[in-house]
């Protein structure tokens, strides 16, 4: 059998700008061969045990070369797997996607194209400047600023872009750029004609300059730009002014640390990326099973004799129905049992498994809890607590000093994060605008991994997803610079917008 090929545009970097249809052949991708401005996200949808090849390029350094890369996709298709070619932009736009394809056609293997956002779309669109506009400019463009050596001359009509009216936009031209705005000057092209460069566009660290095209190269220098820049030349650039907008996001260029399990962090990392942010994970905690469940299977088989079953996480949802589910159960063996809900992550990890929680605090933190608990009688109440091996036991023994009967149930474990204690100083060296707590132990951890070297956390902006989070913050000699009112990653983001929000209005 012989295998297939899919070559797939990954789009110019946001990850989210992949297609369903390339996402979808990432899903079933055995080997995915992936380039340098490919966004490591995207990977997350390869299957665990399919093999990742790095055949990145960049100028004067490559991993492979074209014909290596053409051979290594031949190779893995002939041994009949299901192949990736994850490329980015789009594979047939100044791609070298055709020669790929040319190769797996000529050997008589499979492919699919997956076309991709590309770049030269992106990118300005993303600085706020739409390459076509009615009454200032009807056609736009695509040169690639880096030919053929091989080739004598330039197969590019200068002479006639210079003439044309429309937009031009230059991929992969920041080396030639010189060159080329002074052949556009020669030709005809005025020197006033508005251009912009945008670097890394698309990404959470982009950056535009604009200026014309006399100044732009002088003021791209000034502003330390390097590739990979996308130039844009004509009048669309001057809407920019107006159109702006991903680069004016509040938390924009922002990096910030999530410190949460990686399995939690994707909900975070939206909302940050929603907001500007670049998120950068390292997750210094992880959900890992508990290794005996006689107590837990015990409860689960006597679940009626229970009045209460309150929830301390979603977590603690999730490990109590998984349980629930192996010992043959469903949510009918909780039938008269009061249902609560510590904060609104968990009523909707309840939810979502068709259980309305009868009580949820309006605010998540024990002794609020147990304050609109005590309106109750809770003498002979049974209560069952399902909860982490590790944690506050303030609504335990709130509880029980109110009368009732209480079991605290570990239904999981908090186990700090094993090998990241290298990845958590280098994210440092590489910079870190704001760290995000949202629990105890991912302080505690994290202090760990930086062997209890806090200079690095002092230099960053601290914010702490509650008052529980923040005291185990400063009992280690942090300082808290924020604390989100609303007690869920939702309630955190907001209160970084806020702040930052607030400081961009002092400053003007």
């Amino acid at each position: 059998m012989t295998g297939k090929v899919y070559l797939v545009g990954a789009g110019p970097g946001d990850p989210g700008l992949i297609t369903v249809k390339g996402m979808r052949a990432l899903e079933q991708a055995q080997v995915v061969v992936y380039d340098r401005l490919v966004d490591p996200v995207q990977l997350r949808a390869v299957p665990e045990g399919a093999e990742r090849i790095f055949v990145g390029k960049a100028r004067g350094r490559q991993e492979l070369t074209q014909t290596e890369i053409n051979d290594l996709l031949v190779e893995k298709a002939t041994q009949g797997l299901i192949v990736v070619r994850l490329k980015g932009g789009d594979p047939f736009v100044f791609g070298r996607g055709g020669e790929e394809a040319l190769a797996l056609r000529e050997k008589g293997l499979a492919f699919e194209i997956v076309p991709g956002v590309t770049s030269a779309i992106a990118g300005p669109a993303y600085a706020g400047i739409p390459l076509t506009h009615r009454g200032i400019s009807t056609s736009f463009t695509i040169v690639s600023g880096s030919e053929d050596p091989a080739k004598p001359e330039s197969s590019v009509p200068w002479e006639v872009l210079a003439k044309n009216g429309g937009t031009l936009v230059v991929l992969m031209g920041w080396a030639s750029l010189e060159r080329i705005l002074e052949t556009l000057e020669r030709e005809g092209m005025p020197a006033t004609t508005p251009a912009a460069l945008v670097q890394w566009g698309t990404w959470s660290d982009q950056k535009t300059v604009t200026g014309n095209i006399g100044n732009i190269l002088t003021l791209g220098k000034e502003s330390g730009l390097t590739p990979p820049v996308i130039t844009v030349i004509g009048d669309v650039v001057d809407l920019r002014k107006e159109l702006s907008w991903f680069d004016e996001r509040t938390l924009f260029g922002k990096r910030v640390l999530v410190t949460r399990s990686r399995s939690q962090a994707s909900r975070l990392c939206t909302l940050l990326e929603q907001a500007g942010a670049h998120p950068v994970e390292l997750p210094t905690i992880e959900i890992a099973p508990i290794t005996d469940h006689s107590e837990l299977d015990s409860a689960l088989a006597k679940l009626h004799d229970y009045d209460w079953a309150i929830f301390a996480s979603a977590n603690a949802v999730e490990a109590f129905f998984e349980r629930m589910a192996d010992q043959g159960h469903d949510s009918r063996a909780l039938s008269g049992v009061l249902i609560g809900a510590i904060g609104p992550a968990t009523a909707q990890a309840l939810a979502q498994r068709g259980i309305t929680a009868d009580f949820v605090p309006k605010r998540p933190v024990s002794e609020a809890v147990l304050k609109e608990l005590s309106d109750q009688d809770w003498r002979g109440v049974s209560v069952l607590l399902p909860a982490a091996d590790i944690g506050r036991d303030e609504l335990e023994k709130g509880l029980t000093e109110m009368g009732a009967d209480v079991s605290r149930l570990a239904v999981y474990r908090n186990v700090a994060a094993a090998g990241v204690g290298e990845k958590a100083k280098q994210a440092f060296i590489d910079g870190v605008d704001v760290v995000t707590f949202t629990s105890s132990s991912t302080v505690r951890n994290l202090a760990d991994m930086l062997d209890g070297d806090k200079s690095a956390l002092e230099s960053s902006f601290i914010a702490c997803i509650g008052p529980v989070t923040s005291a185990t913050a400063r009992e280690l000699g942090l300082r808290v610079d924020l604390e989100a009112s609303e007690h869920t990653v939702e309630g955190l983001v907001d209160a970084l917008t806020n702040h930052f929000a607030a400081g961009q209005l002092t400053r003007q």
